[in-house]
């Protein structure tokens, strides 16, 4: 993303939202949470880390109406 005056707040969450989707890795997370051979610890954080990337996706997909309609990833709201 080319650097530009900030427009509206949404604009900067929706983007720190896709960044830490994209940008941050959970593998050092996992290594500390779930035991080596330890296959219900490693199925329980699958599941957490999933629940917790959809919620993230969820609240990115909640601003993009507010995007610039310039914007790559703007879509108009639907109601």
């Amino acid at each position: 993303m080319a650097k530009a005056k900030i427009q509206k707040i949404p604009i900067v969450e929706y983007e720190i939202l896709k960044y830490v989707l994209r940008e941050i890795p959970l593998d050092m997370l996992k290594e500390q949470m779930v035991p080596e051979r330890d296959d219900i610890s490693l199925s329980r954080f699958n599941k957490g880390a999933t629940k917790v990337a959809e919620l993230i996706d969820n609240l990115a997909e909640r601003r993009r109406h507010l995007l610039p309609r310039s914007h790559k990833d703007y879509k108009e709201k639907v109601e």
